[in-house]
């Protein structure tokens, strides 16, 4: 039987008197790639830093590989790229290979070394991030897209089974969006890298990810994306020309 990776069952969450979410259940297993969608102020990054334990809901529960996230020890598991670049000092004075080092040395106990395993593993993830050729310059002086993609490969670097990222692709332009979503559609499918990803690529996101999570402070879909493409419900919310640029099961049909 397959884990399930993630389970939210009736999840509230209030702020203040302003409700946030409201009943959200859903579960991913290993190996599913879960695109939450929604318009702005919907609650997607709220239940993601409830799912990893930074807010507690008002009512209803969520799991972690099993076990809440106030009792869950394995967080090495999980690989998280916040939506904001705020945590990034322009001035921290690392070069891109140690910013993504420290997604190791996080996770090490004393002493904190970076063994030959290691430097493989940092290797790996600067190619799959195409910054390579980059590795030795200072992180402050890399454009906004570049420094993107070195918190990317810091989330990666560790082999995570879990990798949520929220809006990874707002710094990255068209070409490195297209290459960033390929790197990770070879990850899920290669590596069965269970995937969480909040985006605004409503247009492009249904070509990679196998699961629709469309939020509005309550579930308004969840399933496969060519189950949302034949839900009359979802013709009803969207229309039928928006439901299928979301589902890109008619791409050609209406162009």
């Amino acid at each position: 039987m397959s884990i399930e990776i993630v389970s939210a069952k009736e999840l509230c969450f209030r702020y203040n008197s302003t409700e946030v979410l409201s009943g959200v259940s859903f579960s991913i297993k290993k190996g599913d790639y879960l695109a939450i969608v929604g318009p702005n102020g919907s609650g997607k990054t709220t239940l993601i830093k409830i799912i990893l334990g930074f807010l507690e809901p008002t009512a209803g529960g969520v799991y972690l590989f099993g076990c809440a996230p106030s009792k869950f020890g394995n967080w090495e598991k999980i690989g998280y790229l916040p939506q904001k670049l705020a945590s990034l000092n322009p001035h921290f004075p690392a070069t891109v290979r140690e910013v993504v080092a420290l997604g190791l040395l996080s996770r090490k106990g004393f002493p904190k070394r970076i063994g030959l395993h290691d430097q493989e593993a940092i290797d790996y993830a600067l190619s799959l991030m195409d910054i390579a050729h980059i590795k030795d310059e200072f992180i402050g002086e890399l454009s906004g897209g570049q420094q993107q993609r070195v918190l990317i490969a810091k989330a990666l670097v560790g082999d995570p089974e879990l990798l949520i990222l929220d809006e990874p692709t707002t710094a990255l332009d068209p070409e490195g969006r297209d290459r960033f979503f390929s790197t990770l559609q070879k990850l899920n499918s290669e590596k069965k890298l269970t995937i969480i990803i909040i985006t605004h690529d409503i247009g492009t996101i249904g070509r990679y990810a196998s699961r629709l999570l469309y939020l509005d402070k309550r579930v308004v879909f969840y399933g496969g994306f060519d189950d949302f493409c034949i839900s009359k419900e979802m013709t009803d919310y969207f229309g039928e020309f928006s439901q299928h640029i979301i589902c890109h099961r008619h791409d050609h049909g209406h162009a």
